[in-house]
């Protein structure tokens, strides 16, 4: 039997990650996948409840990091199973959790009646399958398996103690919504999942990766206006532009060959990511062709001095606010809700040490620069 959860924030966030999960399965028309089943509410409460006292524990001086799949062997691709079930308990999963870390495995459990037990691991989980992540002890995130199985999973609620981030899936409703954001915030719409679209993702998740803070400035192909909000000369200028991203996006690529093309992508992200770790702010355009790092912004002697901007989080209960820039951050943050201010056709991506990620962008609805605050988004 299962036994009674300790930790509170399970037991208040676990009704409404059921009705989520039930929510997004019934707004799917039709479909050829099959998917994982629905979690109910009391095994998704005792699920996150070991999850974070494993959390913080310690198994010879490191803290586990692991990733726990709620699903059945038979609804996964060449499981690994153990020849006997094991116990879902704290003890356990922090004994296993040194073969587990590496990223994309799972450790798969499954309940018979009211009894969760511990399978087996795999790589491959069905659309929407709920997985609970322990990122570092007490932080853990709720989240599935995008529809086309292609890129990030979509987060659903972060739970750091008793702190409960519960993610507003009507964000992307909202006017003027950077297609980013719908693209992090898609929950059953393949088609905001692009390569572009998922390129800017996997850019923000590695620029917050690397911990060294940066700023990635992404503007039109089509002009030259952003340079009057950059320091002249550049010392780190590209010329002519470097594609590599580029042309990775615009090959064919075949099933045979998209381990590789994949493999080759992710390196070349986050080699442009590390360059955002560089004093001064990158510059790519909206081809993915990489113009400059080390970059300094400056405002535009057209332009006026940014008095405030209008700060959001897609996560249920946080409201707008409208504050001064330099509320927001330090002088990155300052620097980069500046350049958008002057070049609104410009999007801003900042990463802060501290783990925070703002994408600054210019609203036509409220006519103010637009500070989307998305880091429980890519954890």
């Amino acid at each position: 039997m299962i036994s009674e959860p300790t930790y509170q924030a399970a037991r208040i966030v676990a009704s409404t990650i059921e009705a989520h999960f039930a929510h997004q399965l019934q707004a799917i028309v039709s479909t050829d996948e099959d998917f994982a089943p629905l979690p109910e509410a009391y095994l998704i409460e005792a699920i996150i409840d070991v999850a974070f006292w494993a959390s913080l524990r310690k198994e010879e001086g490191r803290s586990p990091k692991i990733s726990i799949a709620f699903l059945s062997p038979e609804k996964s691709a060449q499981p690994l199973i153990f020849g006997k079930r094991l116990k879902f308990t704290t003890d356990i999963i922090v004994k296993l959790a040194p073969a587990i870390e590496t990223q994309g495995i799972h450790l798969g459990v499954w309940h018979t009646g009211d009894e969760l037990y511990i399978w087996g691991t795999t790589r491959f989980v069905p659309g929407f399958c709920f997985i609970c992540e322990v990122i570092e002890p007490g932080l853990l995130v709720i989240k599935h398996r995008r529809l086309s199985g292609f890129g990030k999973f979509v987060n659903v609620a972060v739970l750091k103690g008793d702190q409960i981030k519960v993610i507003d899936e009507r964000s992307n409703e909202k006017p003027d919504c950077p297609a980013m954001v719908t693209s992090l915030l898609g929950f059953n719409d393949p088609s905001s999942w692009n390569r572009s679209m998922n390129i800017h993702v996997q850019l923000a998740v590695a620029m917050r990766a690397h911990g060294r803070g940066g700023i990635l400035l992404i503007v039109p192909s089509d002009d030259n206006n952003w340079r009057e909000s950059i320091i002249s000369p550049i010392t780190y200028q590209l010329t002519p532009e470097f594609c590599g991203l580029s042309d990775l996006l615009s090959q064919e690529v075949s099933r045979h060959d998209l381990s590789t093309w994949q493999e080759e992508l992710n390196r070349s992200v986050e080699n442009l990511a590390g360059l955002t770790a560089v004093d001064g702010a990158t510059l790519m355009n909206d081809r993915h062709e990489l113009l400059a790092f080390g970059a300094k912004i400056t405002r535009s002697p057209k332009g006026q001095r940014i008095e405030r901007i209008m700060v959001t989080e897609p996560v249920i209960g946080v409201e707008p606010r409208i504050i001064h820039p330099g509320q927001d951050g330090g002088t990155r943050h300052l620097s980069a809700a500046q350049f958008v201010f002057d070049q609104r056709d410009a999007i801003a991506m900042v990463a802060s040490q501290d783990g925070r990620f703002t994408i600054f962008a210019w609203s036509e609805c409220e006519d103010i620069v637009h500070a989307h605050r998305v880091d429980s988004l890519l954890l």
